[in-house]
């Protein structure tokens, strides 16, 4: 403290000082109220009630040598991290700063006692939101799941929310007020804190008014068409016209989005299993091959009973029952539009709908979970996260 040296690793005081730091003066020119006035915390208690004022200077009570209570106002207690178990700091997996335990990766818990039941990197892997930041850098991650920052506890969110905390919803505000609803400046709504403006205003917040001849209702029907939703639910309607999620990608187009490419590929990427060409969102195939994704070649090489035993779920049942068996592999009932699987054994009704639609058509129903395209993100592939419109 400037009035001492330091003498291998302890301090020798000056004559008036003493402490380890050499911090309390031997004599006081300071009255009692002042002196405890000093060591008042932002509570007004005097050196938090984990120590005793000397001359408008906190010394923590650390009678028994540990040395854990520390801090200007003795603020700090790590006896506050010790596991009550094994007597262990953190529970020995983790560091403990200021009486809070941050924990090793894999650990969790307010004493670092819980271990995660997945390995730290698919924990890290399930917390990286689709800009490649671990929750957005809005949150913590905890064994896979993020803990945003922002959870208001009046409802089921806050401003801050989703499976990686990628969305924020004080960017649809044109002044921040947690309390007030003036989203999108009261001329559209908020989606994952990206404003969808109503007919006739446009801007990062639906501030400027747009000017088209058309009334919103004729504008919604002329970018519908025969589909059940406006651009078939992966555009945005502007003025009767179309512009196709993602901007720029050449898969999705139509006077109405109603083309979407990516169906002919699977989740792999691959189109039409290299054997056919896609037209308009189906497959084409080459002449040998058949099938939805042109995976079925026609001819076989393989008996009868070797191609029924692939077919065979683990139950026993070939392709569950609910579909044909060709070449040691399951096509399913072509009726029961909503058969699929490798047995034909998943349900995708089962997939999460918006709007009516199975993961609203901007991804794959893979055995009743939505697989969705780049950048579409919720369970039923409806919230838009790529970049805004230009």
């Amino acid at each position: 403290s400037g009035h001492g040296k330091c003498d291998c690793g302890k301090c020798k005081c000056d004559q008036g000082w003493y402490g380890d730091a050499c911090q309390y003066p031997t004599h006081c020119d300071l009255t009692k109220k002042k002196s405890n006035q000093m060591c008042k915390n932002s509570q007004d208690i005097i050196c938090s009630n984990a120590g005793t004022c000397h001359c408008g200077r906190c010394k923590c009570d650390n009678s028994d040598g540990s040395g854990l209570v520390y801090g200007k106002f003795c603020e700090c207690d790590d006896r506050e991290c010790i596991d009550d178990e094994t007597e262990e700091i953190c529970g020995g997996h983790g560091k403990c700063y200021c009486g809070n335990c941050y924990c090793k990766a894999g650990w969790h818990g307010d004493k670092c006692e819980f271990q995660c039941d997945i390995t730290p990197w698919e924990s890290k892997r399930r917390c990286t939101s689709p800009d490649g930041k671990i929750c957005s850098n809005r949150g913590t991650c905890v064994c896979g799941e993020c803990t945003c920052h922002d959870v208001d506890p009046t409802g089921d969110w806050g401003d801050i929310h989703g499976d990686t905390c990628e969305c924020d919803e004080r960017d649809c505000r044109a002044v921040y007020d947690r309390y007030s609803d003036d989203f999108c400046s009261g001329h559209g709504q908020c989606n994952c804190g990206r404003c969808d403006c109503k007919a006739g205003w446009y801007g990062k917040k639906c501030e400027h008014p747009q000017s088209c001849t058309l009334s919103a209702e004729e504008s919604i029907r002329k970018c519908q068409g025969s589909s059940d939703l406006p651009c078939s639910g992966r555009g945005k309607c502007e003025c009767g016209k179309c512009t196709c999620y993602p901007p720029g990608d050449r898969r999705v187009y139509g006077k109405t989005c109603e083309c979407d490419d990516r169906r002919c590929e699977d989740l792999d990427g691959v189109v039409c299993g290299g054997h056919g060409t896609c037209s308009c969102g189906r497959c084409v195939c080459e002449r040998g091959w058949f099938g939805k994704l042109c995976q079925h070649p026609r001819k076989c090489n393989m008996t009868e009973e070797q191609s029924k035993n692939l077919c065979e779920s683990a139950d026993g049942i070939l392709c569950s029952g609910k579909g044909s068996c060709h070449c040691g592999k399951c096509i399913c009932s072509a009726e029961e539009w909503y058969i699929s699987g490798e047995f034909c054994d998943c349900d995708d009704r089962d997939c999460d709908k918006h709007d009516g639609l199975i993961c609203t058509g901007n991804g794959i129903c893979s055995c009743g979970n939505c697989e969705c395209w780049d950048g579409w993100n919720g369970n039923a592939c409806e919230i838009w996260l790529g970049s805004e419109y230009p």
